[in-house]
């Protein structure tokens, strides 16, 4: 296996955010007079699928989403010290780097929301690329933002690691012909990622050094 790239999500992957994501909805929510009922830990648990999706689960109207999304941007960082980054992260870039290997972000927030964040946590100059949501361009789980990372950064697909903790990566991922890594601390049950068939899974991200030097996660053996 001849690993290139490896395409990072940003939340539940590099970042433990899912403190600021709740009450950054919750105080949109609030601001915008909707009502409706989101339990603290289900939410977690949808953390990585669109708004839209979210907010249907919970049977809550947003009747203007793109309200909402200029609301949650902005208040965002008033909530941004509940959030930090997984221990290991910035090692395990810096080691991948050192192995010529480029760096991407792939997430559905906003490109500027994306780029803020990462440059809040000290990592936006660590990544070739960051792809973040784009007008005309579609939302993982499509092999569309995927594709035009690889297509930018001049590396094949199959040449490719995702790195997420959740379906939309991993189905990324496949859709594009790319290797898939799930990660088991994020916000979905090893369970449910067991179900995705992803070709990895690591318990820490320090592991995806193992993966791209071809080496077994679990055993620690080269495969």
């Amino acid at each position: 296996m001849n690993i290139k790239l490896v395409v990072f999500d940003l939340d539940g992957t590099l970042v433990s955010s899912h403190e600021t994501i709740y009450e950054a909805t919750v105080d949109t929510l609030k601001r915008m007079n909707i009502p409706g009922e989101m339990p603290r830990e289900k939410f977690y648990g949808k953390i990585g699928l669109h708004f839209v999706d979210i907010f249907n689960d919970f049977n809550i109207s947003v009747p203007d989403f793109e309200k909402f999304i200029g609301i949650y941007k902005s208040v965002y960082f008033n909530f941004i010290q509940s959030s930090s980054v997984y221990n290991g992260t910035k090692n395990t870039i810096d080691i991948l780097v050192s192995k010529g290997i480029k760096i991407s972000l792939l997430t559905t927030k906003a490109q500027e929301q994306a780029e803020l964040i990462l440059k809040h946590f000290n990592l936006y100059d660590k990544f070739d690329e960051v792809m973040g949501r784009r007008p005309g361009i579609a939302h993982k789980p499509s092999s569309e933002p995927l594709l035009k990372i690889c297509e930018y950064l001049k590396i094949d697909a199959s040449e490719t690691l995702v790195v997420g903790d959740s379906e939309m990566d991993i189905q990324c991922g496949k859709n594009a012909g790319s290797k898939t890594c799930a990660v088991t601390y994020g916000y979905r049950t090893k369970e449910e990622l067991l179900k995705l068939e992803p070709d990895f899974m690591v318990d820490n991200i320090a592991d995806i050094e193992y993966i791209v030097n071809g080496i077994d996660t679990y055993t620690k053996k080269e495969t």
